[in-house]
């Protein structure tokens, strides 16, 4: 026996073990049962145990902060610093604001009236709950497709039908977002590839685009979610083509398009960017009101005054627009919280995607009874708002009280705006949305991810908004669940001489 070695290092003998003072854990030996029995209960008993330690150890600060996000900026603000920045941020982003909520009501199939309203009411209720300091919200040009894309098939928009149900539409997803928020359900979305979104919001701007060519061209073209119903009703009625409003939207577009890109392409010009769409609205209206053009359409006469408290309706049809909302949802929490991390990031400060998703909520929620239709964070007014140098929800606020002197006073002016200028708002806004840049970088990075964008680019362009995303979301699923089924194996070799370490890949069968 003297020649065998322990491999071990603390193979000791016992004498010598006995005279260490290392102290040494004794664990008793327990019948699988029991131990199983423990385990199980283990995890609630945890859970619970953490959940109550974390209530007791939370002050009255941290319960403010809980219910009202608000309160951690209001109570760390510094006048000094961020109240200019904030009121500039505000006043820019404000101004931007008027014309597009109007354009996207348009998009809607609503009257411009409620695109207003959607832009009034959210901003306060999302500056108290929210947790985002720069994200603008309101509507946008994604959900304002999906809400005419569902209704348009249940009502003709002219109905007073199709407004209760966009109201009802409202109440919905805010009920859906507050309900993903409270349970903590964001994480799902994370299933979900970037690929299927860049696919999903590339189609949806064609498609957008080629919505508004009634306005440029003078005659109707047929609602659609879908690419060829669309180019066939613009190339069937090319004999009503009309001249005038294809000029002044042409032009508006040009303006438009021209003031974006110097806002982008230096610092000292970047307020072009915001105050472009305000720029064409004016001019426009001003020729309109100067020379009476007949084949012009105009918005007409809009309701002068803040929105009155009214409750939801029609929840009669609630069981119908529940695939919608879940629809409208998703691309809320991919759009909105997405933006909201990526500037909580850049400005050096916390964001809880689930508390985001219950601000968003409420907003809706709210918004529902002063006649709001569905809204979200956008893109282009939240990196305007960035970009302007936004501090805190105070800038929210800013926008909120211009959108409400603009229904108080302006309204008279805002009857004499040509329709072709809001089409040119929502096609210069939607441009930025297709993303081919990201195609081509797939096909040089991962061909796999290529493939997911490009399917979910063709089913939606050809197939509807519904369809595209349901085909996008499950190939991206298949692909997850195939990556699971067959992980990736890596073989590992280290070479003294050389050091280094190879790694040859390998896929399980």
């Amino acid at each position: 026996m003297e020649g065998i070695r322990h491999s071990s290092p603390s193979a000791v003998d016992l004498p010598s073990a006995a005279t260490s003072h290392r102290p040494v854990k004794i664990i008793q030996l327990q019948h699988p049962s029991t131990t199983a029995a423990a385990s199980t209960s283990a995890p609630s008993s945890s859970f619970l145990g953490k959940w109550k330690t974390k209530m007791k150890r939370m002050s009255s600060t941290d319960w403010i902060e809980l219910f009202l996000p608000c309160y951690r900026w209001i109570r760390t603000y510094k006048w000094r610093e961020y109240l200019q920045p904030d009121l500039m941020a505000g006043v820019t982003v404000g101004v931007m604001l008027v014309p597009q909520s109007m354009s996207y009501a348009k998009l809607a199939g609503l009257h411009p009236i409620y695109g207003l309203y959607s832009g009034f009411v959210p901003i306060f209720v999302y500056a108290v709950f929210g947790s985002s300091r720069q994200l603008a919200i309101g509507p946008v040009a994604l959900t304002s497709l999906l809400v005419s894309n569902v209704l348009g098939s249940i009502v003709s928009s002219s109905e007073q039908l199709y407004t209760e149900l966009a109201i009802l539409l409202a109440l919905m997803v805010g009920v859906f977002e507050c309900i993903m928020g409270l349970l903590r359900l964001g994480w799902l979305l994370r299933f979900i590839s970037h690929s299927v979104i860049s696919g999903f919001t590339t189609a949806s701007a064609i498609i957008i685009a080629l919505s508004q060519a009634k306005d440029f061209l003078g005659y109707s073209v047929v609602r659609s979610s879908e690419i060829i119903p669309l180019v066939k009703s613009i190339i069937i009625g090319a004999d009503k083509f009309s001249w005038p409003p294809f000029v002044m939207g042409s032009i508006t577009l040009a303006v438009l398009l021209l003031m974006k890109q110097s806002g982008k392409s230096r610092k000292s010009l970047r307020f072009l960017r915001a105050s472009g769409p305000l720029t064409a609205v004016v001019l426009s209206t001003a020729f309109a009101k100067v020379f009476h053009p007949s084949s012009i359409s105009l918005v007409g006469e809009i309701p002068q005054g803040l929105p009155s408290f009214s409750v939801p309706k029609k929840f009669e049809y609630a069981k119908s627009l529940i695939p919608t909302t879940v629809l409208i949802t998703g691309v809320a929490i991919l759009e909105s919280v997405g933006i909201a991390k990526a500037l909580a990031a850049k400005n050096g400060y916390e964001l809880d995607s689930n508390q985001e998703l219950f601000g968003l909520g409420v907003a809706n929620i709210v918004g529902s009874f002063f006649s709001v239709y569905p809204t979200t964070g956008s893109f282009s007014r939240s990196a305007v708002n960035h970009e302007s140098g936004a501090k805190t929800g105070l800038s929210g606020l800013i926008m909120g009280i211009i959108m409400g002197c603009a229904l108080q006073f302006l309204t008279p002016l805002f009857e004499y705006i040509p329709q072709c200028a809001l089409a040119a708002i929502v096609i210069s806004a939607v441009i930025g949305l297709v993303d081919y840049d990201e195609a081509f970088f797939l096909w040089r990075v991962d061909k796999r991810d290529f493939l997911l964008w490009t399917i979910t680019f063709i089913f939606t362009l050809f197939l509807g908004i519904e369809i595209g995303v349901l085909v996008g979301v499950g190939v991206s699923l298949a692909f997850v669940i195939h990556e699971s089924a067959n992980p990736h194996i890596g073989k590992f070799s280290f070479n003294l001489k050389k050091f280094h370490v190879q790694n040859k890949r390998k896929w399980c069968a």
